[in-house]
């Protein structure tokens, strides 16, 4: 009877839990099975949950777009180049705060956490202005400093937090033993700050990935500096939009993100969840 209770009680937040993930995952179910669906079916006045027929020309189409591999090439460029950069920044930012005691400390963090709280979007036009008198639209190093200022913050404060978790005495001891302070960091701190960066490297990655309106307004001449998301935008045409092919292209543009994502998730809830214990 004391067992039944509190499954009878759990079972509105269960059902609740399941409702959301439903209305999460339909929208990428509804992608993948468009993807697979050949044009016909999809233009036709009665649509079905699950597609009679199934193709693969809509990827054939998307792979064989004009700049897939250029693009490609270009997302993957940007966004490693950014998430390296604001890690190696993040690491040595968050270790003084954490570590050292300094004037100013406490403003610089609250100057990390408005910027982290500012909307990029409204930022659009100053950037824009920016990068237009000092010659830099339409290159990709622009789009890379732009990645990197948007996910920095956030390192920041998650690799701050984590470092508050790793007991100084381990430091101290290794300093003892005659190592430097860069060595002890570098031999006892660092090997255990794995989920950490893990997890701010995840959520650097996937915001630089998906990132579309800085992409669209600094790269303007140069379309072969372009990023996959504004890629996506080729398959509309004066005669429509080819949804088909625009579904493939989503699902393989979303493929990588996931892959990420699954490699890392055994050390993305640890890693963010360790990084809220001290502030």
């Amino acid at each position: 009877m004391s067992t039944t209770r509190p499954r009878v009680r759990r079972m509105p937040l269960n059902a609740a839990a399941v409702v959301t993930v439903g209305l999460c995952l339909f929208p990428v179910y509804w992608m993948v099975a468009t993807a697979f669906t050949p044009t016909r079916d999809i233009q036709s006045d009665h649509p079905r949950l699950i597609p009679q027929s199934w193709t693969l020309d809509h990827f054939r189409t998307a792979v064989g777009a004009d700049g897939f591999g250029l693009f490609w090439r270009n997302s993957v460029l940007v966004t490693l180049s950014a998430v390296l950069l604001s890690l190696v920044i993040a690491l040595g930012s968050a270790y003084a705060v954490a570590r050292m005691r300094w004037k100013g400390r406490r403003q610089f963090m609250l100057m990390v956490f408005i910027a982290q709280m500012a909307p990029w979007e409204s930022l659009i036009i100053p950037v824009y202005i920016i990068s237009r008198d000092t010659d830099m639209l339409d290159r990709l190093p622009t789009l890379t400093l732009v990645y990197f200022m948007m996910t920095l913050p956030f390192t920041v404060i998650v690799l701050r937090g984590f470092i508050g978790t790793i007991p100084p005495e381990l430091e101290e001891s290794a300093q003892v033993d005659g190592c430097t302070r860069l060595g002890a960091f570098r031999h006892i701190a660092f090997p255990l700050l794995a989920p950490g960066l893990m997890a701010t490297s995840l959520f650097g990655y996937i915001t630089a990935w998906n990132e579309f309106a800085y992409a669209n307004f600094l790269i303007i001449k140069q379309q072969d500096n372009r990023t996959l998301p504004v890629w996506l935008s080729s398959f509309q045409n004066v005669f429509g939009t080819d949804w088909g092919a625009t579904m493939a292209a989503s699902a393989l543009f979303a493929a990588p993100a996931l892959g990420v994502f699954l490699l890392l998730q055994r050390h993305v809830t640890t890693g963010f969840a360790a990084g809220a214990v001290k502030g």
